[in-house]
Formats: structure tokens, sequence, C-alpha cells
């Protein structure tokens, strides 16, 4: 196992929103033309798609700034839909489209170190990252594909946000991250999209609420990357 992935320089952790695996197939596409020229990591969410789960067994969803608050059992229907079906039918996508990709959860090879958040039952926050098991896949020409789950400082399995999944990564891998999402970017009090951010601005607008909902993982991780020392994330919609 290396230490050390090829090409440090070009790696990009690409965050693929729930809502835009509905169109995965074109998504994907894209995705597999990136991989040509870039050694990429894939995390994605399925939000839409656990709470469609959830509803068909009965079992209420409900958030707090942005955050799915997941007890036992939302936590048994998390793994079987993030960790089995999605990221399975993401693999399954990227071999058809000739993309040797290997799915696995943030849990395998303990790849993301996970806090509880008060508060929310079984949730984690990202707090760091152990990426051997990615060099190891990207060293042999493989693209990993990653579902938000992990385990915190108890060894308790968590849900975890992809977005802060993919920052945590980003963070730990000094990589550039991508955040798609179903929206049109971060957007204004008018709703127009913002075409640049920089810190002061963003937790300005998250103070004030201009910033809420999903978004404020999305931004939140970016934050927490840009401090790690990138110097830049993109919020891009997914959909275009």
């Amino acid at each position: 196992m290396t230490d050390a992935v090829p090409n440090p320089r070009e790696l990009v952790i690409v965050k693929l929103g729930g809502t835009t695996l509905a169109a995965s197939s074109e998504m994907l596409a894209d995705v597999a033309e990136v991989a040509a020229s870039y050694s990429l990591v894939l995390v994605h969410g399925g939000g839409k798609r656990l709470t469609e789960w959830l509803e068909r067994l009965g079992i209420a969803s409900r958030f707090v700034n942005g955050l799915r608050v997941t007890d036992d059992a939302a936590l048994d229907v998390a793994l079987a839909v993030l960790g089995g079906l999605v990221n399975t039918e993401i693999v399954a996508e990227l071999q058809r489209l000739d993309v040797p990709a290997v799915g696995l959860t943030g849990i395998d090879g303990g790849l993301l170190v996970a806090e509880r958040v008060p508060n929310l039952g079984r949730v984690g926050r990202v707090v760091g990252a152990r990426p051997q098991a990615v060099y190891a896949l990207l060293a042999a020409g493989q693209l990993p594909v990653i579902a938000p789950l992990a385990m915190d400082e108890r060894g308790a399995i968590c849900n975890v946000n992809a977005d802060d999944a993919a920052a945590g990564l980003a963070g730990a891998l000094a990589a550039r991250l991508i955040l798609l999402t179903d929206t049109d970017g971060v957007e204004d009090r008018g709703g127009r999209r913002i075409p640049e951010l920089d810190e002061l601005a963003a937790e300005e607008l998250m103070t004030e609420g201009v910033i809420s909902g999903g978004m404020v993982p999305k931004v939140t991780g970016a934050l927490a990357v840009l401090r790690a020392g990138a110097t830049e994330v993109v919020v891009a919609d997914g959909r275009e």
C-alpha cells in the first residue's frame, strides 16, 4: 500500500448530490470524461432516495440545519440505501462507461474519522481521514466511489452528510473540491447565483439565514477545505 497518490496536483474530489442521481447516466458520462485526465474520487449523496425508502417504511424524516436527524431505525435504512443501493448503482454505471470504479464507504479502512453531532442521533461530523485505501485504489488506476458513512470516536456507525464527507476527504488529500448540487449554486437574497464568495461574506450570509437548509453543509464544508489550504472550492449545478 502506498502513502502517496500519483499526480497529486491533478487530484479532484467530486461530490455528486442525491437529487442529481436521478440523471446519473448523463452526469456519470461527464465524470467518465473527466476521469480520463484527472485522478478522481467520487463521493455521493442519496438523500432523496433515502427519504423515499424511509417513507415506504413509515419512518419520518426531520432535518436540522440541513442535516438529517438519524435514529437507529433510520440508520439501518441509510446503510442499506447509501452503502448498498446507491453506491452499487453508481459503480455499475461507471463500469458500463468503461471506468474502473470501486465502491466503498467511509467506514472501510477507517477512511472517515467522525465525531458525533449533538442532538441529531446517529449523525457524525467528519474531523479527519485515513486515505491510505483511496491512495492504493488511485495508484492502481481505480476510481473510488464513496458512500457517506463513518464511525465515531466510540466505534459506532454514523450517517454523515455527503458534502461534509467530500470536504473532509479533500482536506486530508489536499485535493480540489467540486460540490455538485441541484440548484444554480449559492444564491443571494434575490435568488441570483453568486459567482464568487470569500470566507467573510459566506459567514455573514449564513448568519443572516440567506444561506440555509442543504446549502449550509456545502458552504461549511467548503470553508473547512479553504482553511486547510485550498485556494478554491466550486459549487456547481449538477443538472448542467
